[in-house]
């Protein structure tokens, strides 16, 4: 069963992700739903869900199968893409290759090959003590603090600090992750090409 805490830290995380969608859909070529495009790449982040006393979320990339001619070099993106995000800072703590059959109208099949990284963060580590101490101080002392929600889901400024330093979070974690993402995928299509 899960708890208030629960439901309240995912409900700032899928804003903060959310965030992030908006983000990179207008800094990049937005698609549909959560996914955008980059460099021949598209680009998806799910929103987060709730698995007992953690958020998790994922983070897919096509595999650009369109530069990519044969299955043998398909399996060899994806291995370089695992070899390489399993050295990063951000370590997912699974990483898959995802094949989608999609057909939109039951006229064409397209097949299409991802790069699917999972991250999972415990509830407490979406915040900081001392970062929410610091920012009620400030609340407290009359600073106006925009990331603080107006909501009544929390029933004190810290409670609401504490919610608007969740949502920073998920929003930073999930674009550090990203950002990790696009440059491995950088990386290993040089490094095919050269």
């Amino acid at each position: 069963m899960p708890t208030l805490k629960g439901l309240l830290f995912n409900q700032y995380a899928a804003e903060g992700l959310s965030a992030l969608v908006e983000e990179m859909q207008s800094s990049y070529t937005a698609k549909k739903g959560r996914r955008f495009n980059h460099n021949n790449i598209t680009y998806e982040i799910s929103r987060p869900a709730l698995n007992g006393n953690a958020i998790e979320f994922e983070i897919s990339s096509k595999i650009p199968e369109d530069e990519l001619k044969t299955p043998k070099a398909m399996e060899s993106y994806f291995d370089q893409m695992k070899k390489n995000l399993n050295k990063g800072k951000n370590k997912p703590v699974s990483i898959e290759r995802e094949n989608i059959v999609w057909d939109s109208k039951k006229e064409t099949e397209k097949k299409r090959d991802y790069v699917k990284l999972q991250y999972r963060y415990a509830l407490d580590d979406l915040f900081d003590n001392k970062v929410v101490a610091k920012r009620h101080e400030k609340v407290m002392s009359g600073q106006a603090d925009p990331s603080m929600p107006d909501t009544s889901s929390a029933f004190t400024k810290a409670g609401k600090v504490v919610l608007g330093v969740v949502r920073e979070t998920m929003q930073q974690l999930g674009k550090e992750s990203l950002t990790e993402l696009m440059e491995v995928n950088k990386k290993v299509k040089a490094s095919l090409k050269g």
